[in-house]
């Protein structure tokens, strides 16, 4: 699938699985942290929605606005963080490598990386809408 080209309604039917839908304040401020931290791929941004990849995973980006007659708008929480409670785990990024990309963004650690006891190195990055990433690696 061209995701450059692709139309909203022939995107929508392509869907399969589980998706993954993140509603942030500024699509594009968290479209350049998912780029520069993560090297994700946008696709199609504007000011209230983007195709992300990742690999070959694929997730939307939507902006407040896009929900504003939708029941789940009104049911964010503004404090603690919209994102709470769920972590997003990035298989396939380098924590070392994304912790220092992050900082030099000003972006929030939670948790340096570290080997962990399940087989992981990992860490936590926390991003402007609470979202919890956590880039992974198996341990070497």
């Amino acid at each position: 699938m061209d995701y450059d080209t692709v139309d909203a309604d022939s995107f929508g039917r392509s869907l399969r699985g589980i998706g993954l839908n993140l509603l942030v304040r500024d699509v594009a401020t968290e479209v350049a942290f998912l780029e520069a931290v993560f090297e994700m791929t946008a696709f199609q941004p504007t000011a209230d929605f983007a195709i992300m990849t990742y690999g070959d995973q694929v997730f939307q980006v939507h902006s407040d606005g896009t929900y504003a007659a939708h029941p789940l708008l009104g049911l964010l929480p503004e404090n603690p963080p919209r994102g709470a409670g769920i972590e997003i785990h990035l298989y396939d990024t380098d924590p070392d490598d994304a912790v220092a990309r992050a900082e030099a963004l000003g972006a929030t650690i939670l948790a340096e990386p570290l080997d962990k006891p399940h087989g992981l190195r990992e860490a936590y990055i926390l991003d402007e809408n609470g979202y919890a990433w956590v880039p992974s690696r198996a341990k070497g």
